[in-house]
């Protein structure tokens, strides 16, 4: 109510107008704590999906050199194979959107 409250109630308006601003500050700063929570969730996610990442193309590379080296595939033939699963989905952007397999 603002100068209202004040006006006709004196001090106890302005104690009204005080607890609704508690209360306003209350609300705000649990909407921060979830919103912050959010955060660290996705922080969290991402880190997880880097560290997947990391583990995949580690494996990856690890294959991909083994097979070069037992000579059952040249770095050609790899890379050939890789153009031709890219433009599979129309589109050469170095994405499989379709099933690999």
């Amino acid at each position: 109510m603002g100068w209202g409250r004040t006006f006709l109630l004196g001090d106890v308006g302005n104690r009204l107008d005080i607890s609704d601003c508690e209360e306003d500050i209350r609300v705000l700063k649990e909407s921060l704590m979830e919103i912050h929570q959010e955060e660290q969730t996705i922080d969290s996610e991402l880190l997880t999906l880097q560290r997947e990442n990391d583990h995949l193309k580690l494996y990856l590379a690890s294959i991909t050199r083994l097979l070069i080296g037992k000579n059952v595939l040249t770095r050609e033939e790899i890379e050939k194979m890789v153009e031709i699963i890219d433009a599979e989905d129309g589109a050469m952007d170095n994405k499989a959107r379709k099933d690999v397999l």
